[in-house]
């Protein structure tokens, strides 16, 4: 009578967890700022159309964010379950609140790596040619959150003019993303732009993916007016993230959603992430372990 009990018990709560699973009426998506809006969200439409008619969500909610800020304050917040962060972001998360979010998976570049660059760009006709050159001009930053567009050339610059950026610099400014950074840089406002970049195939077509290709895409920018003349160590591409209040259960179907996106839609999976990307590989937080360190360490939280 007892084992008959306990097996009706676990069928009841197996029922139970079941119907949770499906207990999502809108899925709330952040979209990170530095883009803009409009070009966010035809990009991330699709994504959208896709998790409804896999999931049977009654409203899947896109939200481009002003800057990168505002998707980890909609994750800290619960008014946001999913979010593809850079690394610096995840980090600043993770050092606010441990429990708010876990990384599920990240991307794999064409060439099998994980990880990306921050690239400095300068126009060819500044006569800039190395970063060491730009002593004395103007440095265009793309978001505090950043971690291409800020924390890594925040620490890793000096450590090639031997200089803190505010002293070797005569200015540094952010200028609200990636894509207005490298537009600043195009325009003449600032001389120097950082911005992400996989730093994989040809600079004439603005590398295989990130904010650089991007625009050499749109047609914003003419790659043959631009020159690199810095780049960083390799960096851990961000991760895709899920609030941890959805449960285990939604973290592994949103897993699996992912893994396959590549395959179902390789067009949608293109435009989401903005290039040529391998695909999705599983992740776990420890990835993350050493950008948190130098994040807490250079910025805080």
């Amino acid at each position: 009578m007892l084992k008959k009990t306990l097996l009706a018990a676990t069928a009841l709560l197996a029922l139970a967890g079941g119907a949770a699973a499906q207990d999502i009426k809108e899925f709330r998506v952040g979209i990170l700022g530095g883009e803009n809006e409009a070009d966010r969200l035809r990009n991330y439409a699709c994504l959208a159309d896709h998790l409804k008619e896999t999931f049977g969500f009654e409203k899947v909610s896109l939200f481009p964010a002003a800057d990168y800020d505002g998707v980890i304050q909609g994750l800290l917040g619960g008014t946001l379950d999913f979010a593809e962060l850079g690394a610096s972001g995840y980090a600043g998360t993770v050092i606010k609140d441990p429990k708010a979010v876990t990384p599920i998976l990240t991307t794999q570049q064409t060439d099998g790596s994980t990880g990306y660059y921050s690239i400095g760009l300068a126009l060819k006709s500044s006569g800039i040619k190395t970063i060491t050159d730009a002593k004395g001009k103007k440095l265009g930053y793309a978001d505090p959150d950043s971690t291409s567009g800020y924390l890594v050339p925040l620490t890793q610059i000096p450590k090639t003019t031997g200089m803190p950026n505010d002293k070797f610099f005569a200015s540094t400014q952010f200028n609200g993303g990636h894509e207005n950074n490298l537009l600043a840089a195009y325009d003449g406002k600032v001389d120097v732009a950082v911005d992400d970049s996989s730093g994989l195939g040809d600079f004439k077509d603005g590398f295989t993916s990130g904010t650089f290709r991007k625009e050499v895409d749109k047609g914003a920018v003419d790659p043959n007016k631009l020159v690199e003349v810095w780049r960083s160590p390799l960096i851990p591409n961000g991760p895709l993230v899920v609030r941890n209040a959805l449960g285990t259960e939604w973290q592994a179907k949103l897993t699996d959603f992912f893994l396959k996106l590549p395959t179902t839609d390789a067009k949608c999976f293109s435009a989401i992430e903005g290039g040529d990307f391998k695909g999705y590989v599983k992740v776990t937080p420890d990835f993350y372990n050493a950008v948190i360190d130098v994040r807490r360490a250079a910025i805080g939280g």
